[in-house]
Formats: structure tokens, C-alpha cells, sequence
């Protein structure tokens, strides 16, 4: 069996619910996001799970407790699966932050790799750090089943790194709902894609349309 990396995107928070900017901690789920959380841990608590790598913030570790509740695996916490830093923008809507740092917004839509929100951070940068935690699980992991548990922006990046996408094009090819799992695998001639977005895991009232638009959250 080749190394599968399972990607999730935490629960619901009020923040992606509403389609603001977050990447603080402290954070909980929304209601709606726990249970999300919960029919995850029920749906794929039976793999074999080799190790589960987590974002340092709150509601990526609240994501994913109900599975090591489940299965008594311990989570492997890694700064660097943190989001992207939103600075400024913390807590803002898109209007709000067009309407308030309108000409940092505009270059940072035209390219996120190379540019930041205001006093934020650089795709480029979230892409350098994230590949740090991907290149410890494939030297420590050769093979098996992975859960890295992170967030919009940085599992998008982290995807690009490794289907060898311009990282500045995260926002415009790839979507990442909510509590969505992404798994891919490395073969010995490269990552390949089996699942992306998958929600199946979640009763269609909680497979909201808006769920992963809007914000970066």
C-alpha cells in the first residue's frame, strides 16, 4: 500500500458560516460543526490509521477529537498546518475588507502566492512551511493511511504543492467545504488524486451550498 494522505478541512465555526476571514485560535465549532465533526469519526474511524497530523488551532483539533475518542490515536499538533495569517483582515467579510484595504485586496485576489492580506502572509510562505509537514509524514511514514487536519487556504496550498499547480491560482482552481476529505496518494511516479471534496460522510442537511465559499476560514 502506497503512503495515502487523507486531508481534511475542519467543521463549521460561525466564521465560515458567515463568510468571514479567521485564522485565530480559540475558536469553536458552531453546533452545526460538531456534528459534522461527529459523522466524520463515524464514517472513518475503521481505517487503519497510521498517524493524525493537526493544525495547532482549535477547531481543527475539536474536528477531529470525536475520532480519536473513537479510535485512542493521539494527534501529532504541527505549527506549520496553521492557516494563513489573515492580519488585518482577521474577522472581516470580503466586502468589508474591499471596501476598507480595497488596493492590498485587489493584488492579493490577482495573485495570493506573492502577495498578502494586510500585514497577512503569502501563499508561498503557507506552501514552504506546509511541505515541511508533508516531507516528515513521507519519510516517516512510508506507507499507510495519514489524516493531516488542517484549513481552507493551507490545504488548498498544500494540494497545489502537490499536484504541481501554480500556488497562486489556490483560489481560483480548487474548492474546500467544510469538513470535505481530499485523499491522495503517492505512488512511486507521483501523487495521485482519489478523492476530492468528498462529503459523503454528512447527511445532505449539512452539505450547505455556501459551505466553503466565501471566506478562507
Amino acid at each position: 500500500m502506497p503512503l495515502r494522505l487523507y486531508l481534511l478541512r475542519n467543521a463549521e465555526t460561525e466564521y465560515c458560516r458567515t463568510g468571514r476571514y479567521c485564522s485565530q485560535d480559540g475558536v469553536p465549532l458552531s453546533a452545526q460543526g460538531q456534528q459534522m465533526a461527529d459523522y466524520f469519526a463515524k464514517a472513518y474511524h475503521h481505517l487503519d490509521w497510521k498517524a493524525i497530523f493537526c493544525s495547532p488551532l482549535s477547531h481543527a483539533a475539536a474536528t477531529v477529537q470525536p475520532l480519536c475518542q473513537i479510535t485512542g490515536m493521539a494527534v501529532q499538533r504541527r505549527a506549520n498546518l496553521r492557516e494563513l495569517s489573515f492580519g488585518r483582515w482577521e474577522g472581516m467579510a470580503p466586502a468589508t475588507v474591499n471596501t476598507t484595504f480595497h488596493d492590498d485586496y485587489i493584488r492579493w485576489l490577482a495573485d495570493p502566492a506573492w502577495n498578502t492580506p494586510t500585514d497577512g502572509e503569502k501563499g508561498i510562505q503557507v506552501a514552504r512551511r506546509s511541505s515541511d509537514v508533508l516531507a516528515e509524514i513521507e519519510e516517516t511514514y512510508p506507507d499507510g493511511n495519514v489524516l493531516v487536519v488542517s484549513h481552507k487556504a493551507t490545504l488548498r496550498i498544500m494540494l497545489c504543492t502537490l499536484l504541481g499547480i501554480d500556488v497562486g491560482r489556490y483560489r481560483d482552481r480548487l474548492a474546500m467545504p467544510v469538513t470535505s476529505v481530499s485523499l491522495v496518494e503517492l505512488m512511486d511516479y507521483g501523487p495521485f488524486v482519489r478523492q476530492l471534496n468528498d462529503r459523503s460522510h454528512l447527511p445532505l442537511h449539512l452539505r450547505r451550498p455556501w459551505a466553503g465559499n466565501g471566506s478562507d476560514s
